[in-house]
C-alpha cells in the first residue's frame, strides 16, 4: 500500500469549560488517510467528528498528538511555514448559509484564497481562474457577480466547493457537507465530489452521520464515540461485518427500502443517555450502554487494535464477538 498522505497519531483536543473542568472532545485518535481515498468518519452528534477534522488541519490547535504530512509534524510548524502547507489543506463547511460572507459577491468569495496566497499575476488571471472554478462545480460566469442570498442551498455548497478547490489542494475536509441540504440535492453534491476527486486526485476526510451516504462515497470508515475511535475498516467490511457493539447498533438503525426485510430485521436499541465528555472516567466510553459490558470495561480503556486484517476495534470483547 502507498505511503499515507496524512498520518494522525494520538491527537487530542480538550476545551477548558471553567470551574476546573475539561471537555475532552477528541481523546487520543489515530488513523491514516492514503492519497486519492475518501476516509469516512461517522458517529452521533457531539462525538467529536468535526473537531477531529478542524484539529488535523490546525483550524483548532491540538492539545496533544501529531499529524504527519509530507514527513513533517504540522503541529510543530511556525505560522509562516504553516502558511505554505495551508494551500494543500482546505475545508468544505457544513452550513452553506453561514460559511459564505453575505456581503461579498461570489467572485470575491472564491477569489479570496487566491488573494491571500497571491496566486495570480494580474486581475485577468484571477477572473479567469474564478470562472474556471465556477464551471467545474456546475455554475457559470453569470453567477460571478451575484451574492450568496441569490442562490439555493445546493448552489451555495457548490460555491463553497469551488472556494475549497481554488488553490489546488491535496486534502479536503468535508465537514457534513450535505446535512443542511434537501435529500434530492445531496446526491448531486456527493456525485460532484466524487467526480472532482477522480479528475484531480483529491483526498477527502468525509465527516457525516448519514451512514448510507458514507458507505456510498467512502473507501474506509472510522466510527467515533465520545472522542474515541471505536472501529475502523474498509467500507464494505465495516458495513457487512461490524464488530464493536456501538457500530452494530448504528448500522442496525439504517432503514432498508424493502419493507419485508425491514419488518423482520433485528434492531439493536441502545438504552441510557450518552455520557458527558467533561472529565470522563478512564474506562470504555460505551460501557453504560453496551450489552456486553463487564467489570473490566468499567476499569480500563480498551486497546485500539487490529483484530482482522485492516480491521481495527477498541473493545475488550472483540475476539468473542468475532467468534460469534
Amino acid at each position: 500500500m502507498a505511503e499515507p498522505l496524512i498520518s494522525v497519531r494520538n491527537v487530542k483536543k480538550y476545551f477548558d469549560v471553567g470551574k476546573g473542568k475539561t471537555l475532552k472532545a477528541v481523546d487520543g485518535i489515530s488513523f491514516d488517510i492514503y492519497p486519492g481515498e475518501t476516509f469516512g468518519l461517522v458517529g452521533e452528534s457531539g462525538c467529536g467528528k468535526s473537531t477531529v477534522g478542524r484539529t488535523i488541519i490546525r483550524l483548532y490547535e491540538p492539545t496533544d498528538g501529531e499529524t504527519i504530512f509530507n514527513g513533517k509534524n504540522i503541529y510543530k510548524l511556525s505560522r509562516h511555514e504553516m502558511q505554505e502547507v495551508r494551500r494543500d489543506f482546505q475545508m468544505i463547511f457544513q452550513d452553506p448559509y453561514a460559511s459564505l460572507n453575505p456581503r461579498m459577491p461570489v467572485i470575491d468569495i472564491i477569489g479570496e484564497p487566491l488573494d491571500i496566497h497571491k496566486a495570480y499575476k494580474n486581475h485577468k488571471e484571477r477572473y479567469s481562474r474564478v470562472i474556471e472554478l465556477l464551471e467545474l462545480v456546475g455554475l457559470s460566469e453569470e453567477h460571478a457577480q451575484r451574492f450568496p442570498h441569490e442562490f439555493s442551498g445546493g448552489q451555495r455548497q457548490r460555491i463553497g466547493i469551488a472556494r475549497a478547490l481554488a488553490l489546488n489542494p491535496k486534502f479536503i475536509v468535508c465537514d457534513e457537507p450535505i446535512s443542511a441540504l434537501d435529500v434530492s440535492i445531496q446526491a448531486q453534491v456527493v456525485n460532484l465530489l466524487k467526480k472532482l476527486q477522480k479528475d484531480f486526485g483529491l483526498t477527502y476526510l468525509f465527516i457525516a452521520h448519514d451512514l448510507s451516504m458514507v458507505r456510498y462515497i467512502s473507501d474506509r470508515v472510522g466510527v467515533m464515540y465520545l472522542g474515541h475511535m471505536m472501529e475502523l475498516a474498509t467500507s464494505e467490511e465495516l458495513y457487512n461485518n461490524p464488530i464493536h457493539p456501538y457500530t452494530q447498533a448504528l448500522l442496525s438503525a439504517i432503514p432498508i427500502p424493502d419493507p419485508e426485510i425491514q419488518r423482520n430485521r433485528h434492531r439493536i436499541m441502545l438504552e441510557g443517555d450518552v455520557p458527558s465528555p467533561i472529565d470522563p472516567e478512564d474506562n470504555c466510553r460505551f460501557v453504560d450502554r453496551c450489552r456486553y459490558a463487564t467489570e473490566r470495561c468499567r476499569k480500563e480503556i480498551p486497546e485500539y487494535r487490529e483484530v482482522k486484517k485492516n480491521h481495527f476495534v477498541a473493545c475488550h470483547k472483540a475476539d468473542e464477538i468475532l467468534k460469534g
